[in-house]
C-alpha cells in the first residue's frame, strides 16, 4: 500500500527536486502539498509551488495549500543564494489561483481523511504545522508521524552560530511542534550536512533534452555559483532531499530518542535546539533524532528517481 503523506515545503531549488520524486513515486500517495514562507516570502513560495506542480503535470494532482507569513516577520533573508524568486530566476509561467486554500486547513483535512495513516514531511519552517495544531488540536494524535527538517545537535547552525534556518525563521512554531504529542522524527543539520551535490553529479542527472532535465539545469548552475560566492563551497547542500528520503527509508537511518526544546527568545540563541543530555536528565524524552544516515544510498536514490521521472514526463 502506498504511503500517505503531506508535504510542507518552501520552494526553493531543493524542494523543486523533492516534488517530482514524490509526485511520480508509485509507492507514495501525496494527499496534499502546502507552501510555507522560508527561502523567500510566503506569497512567492505559494506561487513557486503551483508553478512547479503545473510544470510537472503529475498523474494525480494533490490538494495545494498556501501558507501565510509567520506572526512575527522573519529576520532572515537568503535571496542572495536562492534568487529573488527562490528558484534562481528559472522562468516558470503559472496561472495563479484566485482563491487559495489555507495551508493549515489543507493539512487538517488530509489528516482527517485517513486518521492515523497520514505522515507529514515538514521541510521548511513549522509555521503551517503549528497553525494546523491550533486549528484542530486532535490532529496531534491523528497524524501517523511527522518528520521535521531542522535543528542541530552537535554542530553549528547554518543561519547563525546556534540555529538552523528553519527553526530560526519561526522559533515559536518550532517549539510548539516539538513540544506536541505528535510522533516525531527530527532530521538535523548534523546528518544533512554530510551530503552535498557537486557539479560532477550533474552529469548523472536527466539529460537537458527532457523537461525535467532542462528545469534542473536551469536552476542548479546558478545555485552552485551562489554557494561558492556566499560560503566558499564547491557544491550545494541538499537538506530537503536528505530529510525526504530519510522519512521514506528508515532502513537508511539510525535514530536516538532525545529530550528536545527550542529557544524562542531573541538574540544569539534564537531558534537553537537544546537537548537535555545531563547524566540525570530532567526533561522527558520527546523525539527521535536522526544521528546517522547512509549517504551513498541517499545520493544514489536521488539520481535514480530523478532519471525515472524524466523518462515518465518526457520532453
Amino acid at each position: 500500500m502506498a504511503k500517505k503523506i503531506v508535504l510542507d515545503v518552501d520552494p526553493g531549488i531543493v524542494d523543486a527536486m523533492v516534488l517530482p520524486m514524490a509526485l511520480f513515486d508509485p509507492e507514495v500517495d501525496v494527499l496534499a502539498i502546502t507552501s510555507v514562507g522560508g527561502n523567500v516570502p510566503a506569497h512567492q513560495t505559494a506561487r513557486n509551488l503551483q508553478a512547479i506542480v503545473e510544470f510537472l503535470d503529475p498523474p494525480r494532482l494533490p490538494r495545494l495549500g498556501m501558507g501565510a507569513p509567520p506572526d512575527e516577520a522573519s529576520p532572515v533573508d537568503v535571496r542572495h543564494v536562492h534568487g529573488i524568486d527562490g528558484l534562481c530566476g528559472t522562468p516558470l509561467p503559472v496561472a495563479e489561483l484566485r482563491s487559495r486554500h489555507p495551508a493549515e486547513k489543507v493539512i487538517c483535512d488530509a489528516v482527517r481523511s485517513a486518521p492515523e495513516q497520514v505522515s507529514i514531511i515538514a521541510l521548511g519552517p513549522l509555521t503551517n504545522i503549528a497553525r494546523a495544531l491550533q486549528r484542530d488540536p486532535e490532529i496531534e494524535l491523528l497524524t501517523r508521524h511527522i518528520h521535521i527538517l531542522g535543528g542541530t545537535v552537535e554542530g553549528p547552525g547554518n543561519i547563525t552560530a546556534a540555529a538552523d534556518f528553519n527553526f530560526y525563521a519561526d522559533p515559536k512554531a518550532a517549539r510548539q511542534v516539538i513540544q506536541s504529542r505528535m510522533t516525531k522524527t527530527l532530521v538535523p543539520l548534523d546528518v544533512t550536512n554530510t551530503v552535498m551535490l557537486t557539479l560532477g553529479d550533474l552529469d548523472l542527472f536527466p539529460d537537458e533534452g527532457t523537461r525535467l532535465g532542462s528545469l534542473l539545469r536551469a536552476m542548479l548552475p546558478p545555485a552552485f555559483r551562489a554557494y561558492r560566492q556566499a560560503y566558499g563551497l564547491e557544491g550545494i547542500h541538499i537538506h530537503d532531499l536528505v530529510a525526504y528520503l530519510a522519512a521514506l527509508h528508515p532502513e537508511w537511518i539510525l535514530t536516538k530518542v532525545m529530550a528536545c526544546d527550542v529557544e524562542t527568545g531573541e538574540g544569539l540563541t534564537r531558534g537553537m535546539t537544546v537537548f537535555d543530555r545531563r547524566p540525570l536528565p530532567q526533561w522527558r524524552k520527546n523525539i527521535d533524532v536522526v544521528v546517522r544516515i547512509h549517504e551513498r544510498e541517499i545520493l544514489r536514490q536521488i539520481i535514480k528517481e530523478l532519471n525515472e521521472v524524466a523518462e515518465k514526463i518526457g520532453e
